[in-house]
């Protein structure tokens, strides 16, 4: 998705210079092992392999088209649940095999009506699908057929994905000084990459009223023929009707007990990502905060956006 206009224009003009906290940790040793890590193809695991596995997941009758990164050695292995966001044009692949080379799976798929999966889209199906996804990685079939370790599952999402990942992890969290009986152990942590606050841009676009549609609508210009059931108008339409319901702050307080890794495209959506981090932070949240001098889908700053999110997944595995 690309942030509409009007809302982009805002967010550069509240954005700052990059803080000591938000520059590239280049004498960082754990940043350098995960820059090799995301720059170097590992050896081959001939008994092993890495390999590309294609599947189809079921949410709600239709079938999801998914691709699974499996990584090399014998498992099982930590797995990161990757979501795009709206309509998906930038997918995150790279990142995906990047943290396949540190030893991760991923799984990565298409909501329902895009890209050719089944059904319809909708912000609030795709909400679902990402349950019906992280239902499956966490399935007896997926744990044993895929070699997930379902004590280390992180879920991430870029732009809309942040949100619906956000959601899911904080519908998800559980508080480790209370009893609880779960079936599943909690995600390992929660990855936001300049993720959308759904409901920061209901806000403006309801006061703006009928101009402030019409602007949200042009500034989703980038559909083309990707989703089925939807359009510009449909998902405006939407984020006016329900987004106000859908805070990333909001659910800072669900988030508390979760892991947080935040990455912020400076010439993005820094203003909204900066108050989610505000938000985590108050709410007494773990939360790594990092801010890279790129545009929203990290265009000129690939490497970096990996080798961030590398290295945090590498605290997290050492802390499990």
């Amino acid at each position: 998705m690309k942030l509409p206009r009007a809302l982009l224009c805002l967010a550069l003009a509240c954005a700052v210079p990059a803080t000591a906290e938000a520059a590239r940790p280049r004498a960082d040793p754990a940043y350098a092992r995960a820059l090799a890590a995301v720059t170097r193809d590992p050896p081959r695991d001939a008994q092993h392999p890495a390999r590309n596995r294609q599947l189809v997941i079921d949410s709600h009758g239709a079938q999801m088209n998914a691709l699974f990164f499996q990584a090399a050695g014998a498992g099982p292995h930590p797995t990161m649940l990757l979501l795009h966001g709206l309509p998906g044009n930038e997918r995150n692949l790279d990142l995906a095999q990047a943290v396949r080379r540190a030893g991760w799976n991923v799984l990565t798929f298409t909501y329902r009506g895009a890209w050719g999966s089944g059904g319809d889209f909708s912000l609030a199906n795709a909400i679902e699908d990402t349950h019906a996804a992280l239902a499956f990685l966490r399935s007896r079939g997926a744990i044993r057929d895929y070699g997930v370790d379902e004590r280390r599952l992180v879920v991430a999402g870029h732009s809309m994905g942040g949100y619906m990942a956000a959601q899911e992890a904080a519908g998800d969290a559980t508080d480790p000084r209370m009893p609880a009986r779960r079936v599943h152990p909690p995600l390992a942590g929660l990855v936001l990459l300049d993720a959308w606050n759904i409901a920061g841009d209901a806000a403006q676009v309801r006061a703006a009223g009928a101009a402030g549609r019409a602007r949200l609508v042009a500034g989703l210009d980038d559909f083309g023929h990707s989703l089925h059931g939807a359009t510009p108008e449909s998902v405006a339409d939407e984020v006016i009707a329900d987004g106000p319901g859908w805070s990333l702050p909001a659910l800072a307080p669900r988030l508390r007990w979760t892991p947080v890794l935040t990455l912020t495209a400076l010439h993005g959506g820094a203003e909204g990502n900066r108050a989610t981090t505000a938000a985590l932070r108050r709410a007494g949240a773990q939360v790594t905060a990092r801010e890279l001098d790129s545009d929203h889908p990290f265009a000129d700053h690939r490497i970096a956006l990996a080798a961030e999110v590398v290295r945090w997944l590498r605290g997290i595995e050492a802390s499990r």
